[in-house]
């Protein structure tokens, strides 16, 4: 029989603040820096305060935090710090450079690439982007990752080349440590500028949306044998490369998926395995760009439901895989699990209270426009524009619409406030606005939101499985050492 809440006479003096939710067999409670789950019989004693007092149960639920009148209150905020460690850094950490606005690629989904745009006014200058490293050295944060975004920023060598060299410069006299990294198709990649990027530590990021059928479907490429046989080249090149300058290899990729890939979900996961490549992302379309429109959904988009399904089925693939021997990480998954599992601050700027926009990320254009974030500027909507390059970091940062959107990603006083899984969610104004028009919607009601809860349901009940929790730990364990 299951618990009727409205005849439980719940003791206020003992019960500390908790959101809770039935999943199956057990009701998990969480706080902001801790959950329990609970046997019916137990979560019953736990509200009217009949619990033993010396039983292992009370001892677990004052340990994390949810006995109101003896909470560790030292421990609890040591933990929140931990857990809300962005919220005391000081400056943006990661700045996104678009170095042009042309692509070579025909890729179905496509949000950011205008492969009709073949003229260079359509790239970055040298001017601009110095102007741009100068702005981004002057905020505060001592660690610095700027990402070279297009269109296809090979496109614009010149100008990367220009601004590692600039960048590396500038880092003789400042506090600053600068990661780079480069988001590109690798079809105009050189043995030349391969080796120019290791040799500066600068992380490759492709798109490899599986196996040949899956990635060609999707990206489609004008050469003999299509997209897909450039990255596969090119991904055992850098690894070689990486190997011979006895760096850490920089070749990752990441899948876009379509409703074709959710019929090939498997595949794509074989396919990052025989890649060598240790973890792949599941990433949803943005439904910007090429991908916006009832049309381009129905093509080639899918539901909330039918995401969950094939997400699900993938997960289950790569637990399957994880349990033979082949350790493969599913990146979105692992950054839940280390808000769930470990006292660690959350990177992934879309699933933190507040988002990255603007505090976390900024994103400059070719033109020299500085936007809150990637979705702002993909948008180009004067809403989301905060200055130009000739601007200082200290005028675009005092923005009042900053701070507008910085309420508006908050968590708390909203709806999500009094989900169970506040905690590891996230919410990014911009994205709401390209999808609903507003900046403050009813998240609860978004594909986003049956997506994230789907998501973090399967993880807590997958972790029932002693053995599927050594693998999450193990994922933990393998991305800390990283």
């Amino acid at each position: 029989m299951s618990l009727d809440l409205s005849k439980v006479k719940i003791d206020k003096e003992s019960v500390g603040f908790f959101r809770f939710k039935k999943l199956e067999d057990f009701f998990l409670l969480t706080n902001d820096v801790a959950y329990i789950k609970l046997k019916e019989e137990d979560f019953k004693d736990f509200l009217e305060g009949k619990l033993d007092k010396n039983g292992n149960v009370f001892k677990e639920l004052v340990e994390r935090g949810f006995i109101k009148n003896c909470l560790p209150v030292n421990k609890i905020i040591r933990t929140y710090r931990k857990k809300s460690d962005f919220l005391f850094r000081k400056g943006t950490s990661l700045h996104i450079v678009v170095v042009t606005k042309r692509c070579n690629h025909l890729c179905i989904y496509c949000q950011a690439g205008s492969p009709e745009l073949q003229d260079p006014i359509y790239d970055m200058t040298e001017e601009t982007a110095r102007k741009t490293v100068d702005l981004i050295f002057q905020g505060p944060n001592p660690h610095i990752t700027i990402e070279f975004q297009g269109g296809e920023p090979l496109m614009n060598w010149d100008v990367v080349k220009f601004i590692i060299n600039y960048v590396r410069e500038k880092e003789k006299t400042s506090n600053k440590q600068v990661h780079f990294g480069i988001a590109t198709n690798l079809s105009l990649m050189t043995e030349e500028k391969c080796k120019f990027l290791i040799d500066n530590n600068v992380g490759i990021s492709t798109s490899l949306d599986g196996p040949a059928h899956v990635h060609n479907r999707n990206r489609p490429y004008n050469s003999p044998n299509g997209s897909y046989q450039i990255v596969d080249d090119w991904l055992k090149k850098i690894k070689k490369y990486s190997k011979e300058s006895k760096r850490r290899s920089t070749g990752g990729a990441l899948p876009t998926l379509t409703k074709y890939s959710l019929e090939h979900i498997e595949e794509i996961v074989d396919e990052y395995i025989k890649q060598e490549i240790p973890s792949i992302h599941f990433r949803q379309l943005s439904y910007l760009g090429k991908s916006s429109g009832k049309e381009k959904r129905e093509e080639f988009g899918y539901t909330a439901e039918e995401f969950i399904a094939g997400w699900k089925r993938g997960m289950d693939y790569i637990i399957q895989k994880n349990k033979e021997g082949s350790v493969i990480i599913e990146r979105m998954s692992m950054t839940i699990l280390a808000r769930i599992l470990k006292d660690t601050s959350v990177s992934f700027l879309d699933f933190r209270s507040p988002c990255g926009l603007g505090i976390g990320m900024l994103s400059y254009f070719y033109n020299g426009n500085v936007y809150t974030c990637e979705v702002g500027r993909l948008l180009g909507d004067e809403a989301f524009l905060l200055g130009t390059v000739d601007d200082s970091y200290e005028k675009i940062m005092e923005k009042s619409r900053m701070k507008s959107f910085i309420g508006a990603s908050v968590l708390d006083a909203s709806p999500c406030d009094e989900c169970v899984y506040k905690p590891y969610c996230g919410t990014c104004p911009a994205s709401n606005y390209a999808l609903y028009g507003n900046f403050s919607p009813n998240i609860r009601t978004t594909d986003k939101c049956k997506i994230s809860e789907a998501q973090i349901d399967y993880l807590f009940l997958k972790m029932k499985d002693e053995e599927v929790l050594n693998i999450f730990n193990n994922w933990l364990e393998k991305c800390k050492n990283h």
